[in-house]
């Protein structure tokens, strides 16, 4: 049975109004009129849904960001993953992200804005890690080891970095966008295929998931 919105739970108030909600804040901003602006286009009760997002525009962005970790997964399948290197799937996954943001990038700049105030660092780590974490479990990186933390982190920054480029980049289809995340990871690979031949282990695409995403902080200049 299909649930009205009077049946909805907060959590799932939230689920519902988030992917609307950057419609609205490239206009009103990550404020209070864009919850209501999304409400009243789902037929939500506005007074609820204020009261979902009752921590503000951080709370907004979280569910904003909750939304495009979902529609991730659903855009790329886990058996189109299967057939793909560790590098083209990491590649495929970031772009996943950019493509569901493409139509929302003044809304992702001034949530960007709004995470760099020092109120909301924080949390802004966290938002990071969560896509972190939700791209490498969807490459099926699902060790428990040190390793996980290095490679949710370094993908996050490599992440974060390309959004940068992203907000701003006017090119066809967001090819610098692209270009950039290519040379990102390609300089990675650059350097453990020189590693590895220093070691006399062999290189290429045999390169362990753990030390792909783990020097991915050091990009080739």
């Amino acid at each position: 049975m299909t649930q009205t919105p009077e049946d909805l739970t907060l959590d799932e108030v939230r689920a519902r109004i988030a992917p609307i909600l950057p419609h609205h804040a490239a206009f009103d901003g990550w404020r209070p009129e864009a919850v209501t602006m999304a409400a009243a286009e789902t037929g939500i009760d506005p007074d609820i849904a204020r009261l979902a997002f009752h921590e503000g525009a951080m709370d907004m962005i979280d569910a904003w960001f909750a939304s495009v970790d979902v529609g991730m997964t659903d855009a790329v399948a886990p058996e189109q993953l299967a057939t793909l290197s560790i590098r083209r799937r990491i590649t495929s996954l970031v772009e996943a992200r950019l493509a569901l943001l493409a139509r929302d990038r003044e809304a992702l700049r001034r949530a960007i804005a709004i995470m760099a105030m020092p109120q909301n660092a924080v949390r802004a780590g966290r938002l990071g890690w969560r896509a972190a974490d939700a791209m490498w479990r969807a490459a099926g990186g699902d060790t428990t080891d040190l390793s996980h933390y290095s490679k949710r982190a370094t993908l996050a920054g490599v992440y974060a970095a390309t959004l940068l480029v992203f907000i701003d980049d006017e090119s066809d289809h967001y090819e610098e966008s692209r270009a950039f995340l290519a040379r990102r990871i390609e300089g990675v690979m650059r350097f453990e295929r020189a590693k590895a031949r220093w070691k006399g282990v062999g290189g290429g695409e045999r390169l362990s998931l753990a030390r792909f995403i783990g020097r991915l902080r050091y990009p080739a200049v």
